[in-house]
Order: structure tokens, then sequence, then C-alpha cells
């Protein structure tokens, strides 16, 4: 579980796209925290906090708001299209005895000596949904790989949770696996005395026959 993380807003009192690229413009990222039957905050809040926050995998923070801190898991992030900007984030509150649901992104460890062998990790779940206490989302769920065998896959009720961490997703569903590598098959050789490739052969030189009047006009004046 990541460490507690308290991030600091503002009061945020003027909307809509503008005043937004104006926060953005001084380090600020729009928010709104909800929840809990309270009243809807729209806040602001340091970008760079924020990001830090996230690539660390935080995913509950201590937020404070009008004087209190309150627990917020981050709900909802919205990026550019670039996926480097925040350019909005939702908080919900969250009690500490509050159970939650959350995907939390699923880590490899290890390396599967069925590789050695010819086969390739395929890994088709990267965020495993779970469900447990808001103050003990994990930062990720660790899978060790070091047994896989060519053929072998890790299932969904295989894996090793923390404690009180509960998996939601199907328990027959492969989390990752070691199959056999796709080789091409290599490109057949031409028979020889075989025609030349249509792509090998000179293009044809199209060019529009000008009328008599333009072939007039087209001669130097004496």
């Amino acid at each position: 579980m990541a460490e507690a993380v308290l991030l600091t807003t503002k009061p945020r009192n003027d909307h809509g796209k503008m005043k937004a690229r104006r926060l953005r413009r001084q380090g600020l990222v729009p928010a709104v925290i909800y929840g809990h039957k309270e009243a809807t905050l729209s806040v602001s809040l340091n970008g760079e906090d924020l990001s830090r926050a996230i690539r660390h995998g935080v995913r509950v923070v201590d937020v404070q708001a009008e004087g209190k801190v309150e627990k917020a898991l981050i709900k909802e992030v919205q990026w550019d299209h670039l996926g480097m900007e925040i350019l909005h984030v939702d908080f919900a509150r969250v009690a500490a005895d509050e159970r939650v649901e959350i995907n939390v992104r699923v880590e490899l460890r290890g390396t599967a000596p069925g590789i050695a062998t010819g086969g390739v990790i395929d890994q088709p779940i990267h965020l495993l949904a779970v469900e447990c206490l808001a103050i003990a989302v994990p930062d990720s769920i660790r899978v060790n790989v070091s047994t896989l065998q060519l053929g072998d896959a890790i299932h969904v009720k295989e894996l090793v949770l923390p404690e009180g961490v509960k998996a939601l997703s199907d328990p027959d569903a492969v989390v990752v696996q070691v199959i056999a590598k796709l080789v091409e098959a290599e490109p057949t050789a031409a028979p020889e005395g075989a025609p030349v490739a249509a792509e090998q052969a000179e293009p044809e030189v199209i060019r529009r026959e000008r009328p008599a009047e333009e072939e007039e006009e087209a001669e130097p004046k004496k």
C-alpha cells in the first residue's frame, strides 16, 4: 500500500473551458470532491503534486479542503489527447473502514523459463478489479512468473492477493500465460523463368495528348 499523501486544494468559483485553461497555465488542475451525501466542492490543486501521486500508484489520498482533511479516492482522471497533461480529476469521499471496488495494475515479476524454449509472455489482464478497504488499496498486484513453462498459465483464482483484498474478475480468467511464438513463413522464391512481378516492372508513362490549339499556343513566337 502506498504512503498517505496530502493534497491541498483551493476553492474554485469560476467554471468553463477558458477558466480551466487559465488554471492549467498556472500549474493547477481543476477538480471536484463529492460523495457521502455531502456538498460537491469545486476546487483546484497543484498539478505536479497530483501527477506525482498518480505516478507512484496512489489511489486514496488525504484532501485538504475548506479547512478540513478528508480521505478521498481518485475516482476519475481526464488526460489530454497525448496522455501527458491532467485536465481534470474527480475525488470521491471515502471512510477509513469503507470497502471500495477499484481496478489495480497487474505487475509481473521474474522470468518465465518457458521463454527459453521458444515461448513468449501473453498477459490478457493488465488491470484487475478488486474489492478492499479504502485505506488499503494495493499499489499493484504482483504476479510471479518464474515457474511458467511453455503452455502454462496463471488464472485469477490462483493469484496471491494482499490480506483483505478480494478479486472481482472471473476466477477462471487467464492473467498471464506462456504461449508458442508465431513463426512467419519464409517467402517462396519464384521458379526460374517465371515472369517478373508486377511491382518490378517499369511503370507505364501516361501522357495526355494536347489539342492542336494548345500545340499552337506552345509554339514560341518569332
